[in-house]
C-alpha cells in the first residue's frame, strides 16, 4: 500500500511524541523502583483509568472481536462481556483493599497474606511464571496482530513487523517507567479511539455497503446482529445442536461460571496484574476505585461498537477465508483466519491521510499494551525475584537497571513466540484454559482466613496441567466443556489442599486484618482474637452488602449503555430509549450510594 506524505507525518509524529514522553520521564523514573514501577504512588484516577483502557485496547483486540463476530455474530462477544461482573466486583470491593496493602506489586501481597517458606516460594515462582512466561504469551498474541496488520496494510514480512513495532515501544517503556507509560497511554487512547471510529465510518461508506441500514439488512449480516444467542428450531422439534452449543458456550458458561472462576489478564477476579499496579499507583483509595470504574465503563460500554461495525462490514466485503486469501496472496496461508478481516477492511476502505492516522492509532494500541506488560512484568522480576531472592541489598538504581534489561529480554522472547501463533482467538482460549478454576480462590483469599499458599500453588499447577492435557489428548470436547472440566478439577483440588494443610501463622493473619481491614464472617475468629488482645480494628463487614449492591448497579449501567448504543445504531428506538433510561437510572442510583458511603 502506498502511503502519502501526510500518512507518514502522522506515523512519525506519533513515534516522536511517544519517545519524547519517555525521555522526559527518564530522570524521575530512574530515581527509585517505586518511581519506575508505581510513579511515586500519586497518580489521579482519570490518568490511571485511561491507561487501563488503553492497555486493553490493543492491536489484537479489534482482530479478536472481528474473529468472534464473523464466527458467532454480535452475541459471541459475551465471552468477554461477561468479565464486566469481575470488573465491577473489583471496583466496589477490591480496589480499596489493594490500595491499603501498600505493596509494590500484587505478587508481594503473598507475603502479607500468607506465612512461611511456602509463601516466599509462591511469590518467587509466580513472579517468573506470570511476569515472564505468561506475560510473554500475552505479548506474543498482541504482536501477532501487529504482524497481520503490517502484512496486510504495508506488505511487510513478519520479522520486519516485529522488529519495527517493538523497537520504539521498548525504548520508551524502559526509559520512562510507569509515569511515561501512563502519560503516553492517555494520548494513545485518544488516538486509538479516533482511529477506531474512523475505521467504522469508512467501512460503512464502502461501495459494497453505503449506509448503516444497508449494512444491517444485508443477507450476510442480518443473522449476526442479535446481542443474545438465538435458538434455531430443528426440523424434528427442539433446537439445532449448533444453536444450543452457541447459547451455552458464549452466554450461559461465561455468565454462570467463567467470570468468577477464570483468571484472565485485565479481568482477574479480585483484581490483579497491571490493574492492581494501577490501583497501587493511585493517590488514595478513592482514586483507585474511580480509576477501575472509569476503565470498566469505557472498556465495555464505549469501545466495542466501532469494532463490531467493521467486523459486520467485513462479512460483505470478505465473506469467507478464500476471499481474504485471494485479496492478499502474499500473506502466509497459516495466518489467514477471520481475525485478518479487520486489517483487510482498513486496507481496502481508508483514504490517504486517514490511513496514516489509523495506522498510527493501531501502533498506539500496540505500544500502550506492550509497554504496560513490559513494565508490569519487569516489576515482578525486580521486586519479587531479584530483590527478594537474588540481591536483597540492591540499590534503587540497580533495581531500575535490572528492570530495563528484563524489559528488553521479554520483548525479544515475545517477538519470537509471536511468529509461531496463527490467530487471536487461539491465544485467547489458551489463556482462558490455563486460568480456569483459579478465579474463585483469588476472590475468596481476601475474605476466608483458611486459604493459604499451598491453596494457590495447587490451583496454579493443576489448572496448567489440565490445560496442557487437553491440548495433548484430543477428548473431542467443546472449548466450554474443557473449561468446565478445568474449573471443576482445579477447584476440587485447591479446596482439598486447603483443608488438608495447616493454616497460616496466626500473627500473619492478625497483621493482615489490621493492615487491610477485610471484614466479613470469614475472619470472625481472627477479629475475636484481636478483640481479646484489645487491638481489634473497626470491622467493615457491613460495607460488603453495599459493595455488592453497587456492583450490580454498575453492571446494569454498563450493559444498558452497551445495548442501548446497539439498538440506536440498528434503528430500533423503542428498546434503545428504554435501555437508555435504565442506564441513566442505574447511574444516578450508583452515584447516590457512592456519595453516601
Amino acid at each position: 500500500m502506498q502511503l502519502t506524505t501526510l500518512d507518514w507525518c502522522f506515523i512519525f509524529g506519533f513515534f516522536a511524541l511517544a519517545l519524547g514522553i519517555g525521555v522526559a520521564c527518564t530522570r524521575q523514573a530512574g530515581k527509585s523502583a517505586s518511581d519506575f514501577f508505581l510513579s511515586g504512588r500519586n497518580m489521579p484516577w482519570w490518568l490511571l483509568g485511561a491507561s487501563m483502557v488503553a492497555t486493553t485496547f490493543s492491536t489484537d483486540t479489534p482482530n479478536l472481536v472481528t474473529d468472534i463476530v464473523r464466527k458467532n455474530g454480535v452475541a459471541g462477544n459475551w465471552v468477554w462481556w461477561a468479565f464486566l461482573l469481575t470488573g465491577m466486583l473489583t471496583v466496589f470491593i477490591y480496589a480499596k483493599l489493594w490500595r491499603r496493602s501498600g505493596v509494590l506489586t500484587d505478587i508481594e501481597f503473598y507475603e502479607i497474606r500468607y506465612s512461611g517458606k511456602t509463601a516466599a516460594f509462591l511469590r518467587g515462582f509466580r513472579a517468573i511464571y506470570l511476569g515472564v512466561f505468561f506475560n510473554i504469551v500475552i505479548m506474543a498474541a498482541v504482536s501477532l496482530a501487529a504482524i497481520k496488520i503490517g502484512g496486510v496494510m504495508l506488505g511487510l514480512p513478519p520479522v520486519h513487523c516485529i522488529v519495527w513495532a517493538s523497537l520504539v515501544t521498548v525504548l520508551f517503556a524502559s526509559l520512562g517507567g510507569l509515569k511515561g507509560v501512563l502519560l503516553t497511554d492517555f494520548v494513545l487512547f485518544g488516538i486509538a479511539m479516533v482511529g477506531a471510529v474512523a475505521a467504522a465510518y469508512f467501512s460503512v461508506q464502502a461501495v459494497e455497503i453505503g449506509s448503516l441500514s444497508a449494512l444491517f439488512s444485508h443477507a450476510e449480516v442480518a443473522g449476526k446482529l442479535s446481542m443474545l444467542p438465538q435458538l434455531v428450531p430443528a426440523a424434528g422439534g427442539g433446537f439445532t445442536p449448533e444453536s444450543m452449543n452457541l447459547l451455552v458456550s458464549v452466554l450461559i458458561i461465561p455468565i454462570a461460571v467463567q467470570w468468577w472462576s477464570v483468571w484472565y489478564p485485565g479481568a482477574e477476579p479480585g483484581g490483579g496484574g497491571y490493574l492492581a499496579q494501577r490501583m497501587l499507583a493511585a493517590k488514595d483509595e478513592q482514586n483507585a476505585t474511580g480509576a477501575v470504574l472509569f476503565f470498566n465503563v469505557a472498556h465495555y460500554a464505549l469501545r466495542p461498537w466501532p469494532w463490531i461495525i467493521v467486523a459486520l462490514c467485513s462479512l460483505i466485503v470478505f465473506p469467507n477465508l478464500e476471499s481474504l486469501q485471494t485479496a492478499f496472496p502474499h500473506i502466509d496461508e497459516k495466518i489467514i483466519n477471520d481475525d485478518l478481516a479487520y486489517p483487510a477492511m482498513l486496507q481496502k476502505v481508508l483514504p490517504p491521510g486517514w490511513l496514516g492516522l489509523v495506522l498510527a492509532s493501531l501502533t498506539a494500541a500496540y505500544m500502550s499494551t506492550i509497554s504496560t506488560h513490559l513494565n508490569w512484568g519487569s516489576s515482578y522480576v525486580v521486586n519479587d525475584f531479584y530483590k527478594r531472592f537474588i540481591n536483597p541489598e540492591a540499590s534503587e538504581k540497580a533495581q531500575v537497571w535490572v528492570g530495563r534489561i528484563s524489559t528488553v529480554l521479554m520483548m525479544v522472547a515475545a517477538g519470537f513466540l509471536a511468529l509461531q501463533l496463527s490467530n487471536s482467538l487461539q491465544a485467547f482460549e489458551i489463556l482462558l484454559q490455563i486460568g480456569a478454576g483459579t478465579g474463585l480462590l483469588f476472590i475468596l483469599r481476601w475474605f476466608w482466613w483458611r486459604i493459604n499458599a499451598v491453596s494457590e500453588l495447587t490451583a496454579m499447577v493443576v489448572s496448567f496441567v489440565v490445560a496442557v492435557a487437553f491440548k495433548l489428548v484430543d477428548l473431542e470436547l467443546e472449548s466450554w466443556q474443557q473449561l468446565l472440566f478445568g474449573v471443576g478439577i482445579t477447584t476440587v483440588c485447591w479446596v482439598t489442599a486447603t483443608l488438608l494443610t495447616r493454616p497460616d501463622n496466626p500473627e500473619t493473619l492478625k497483621s493482615f486484618c489490621l493492615k487491610i481491614h477485610p471484614g466479613g464472617p470469614g475472619w470472625k475468629h481472627v477479629y475475636e482474637e484481636l478483640a481479646a488482645e484489645k487491638r481489634a480494628p473497626e470491622d467493615p463487614a457491613s460495607h460488603l452488602p453495599t459493595g455488592i449492591l453497587r456492583m450490580l448497579l454498575g453492571c446494569a449501567l454498563v450493559y444498558s449503555a452497551l445495548f442501548a448504543t446497539g439498538f440506536w445504531l440498528y434503528g430500533q428506538p423503542m428498546p434503545a430509549a428504554i435501555l437508555t433510561v435504565v442506564a441513566l437510572g442505574a447511574s444516578a442510583s450508583l452515584f447516590k450510594l457512592w456519595e453516601r458511603h
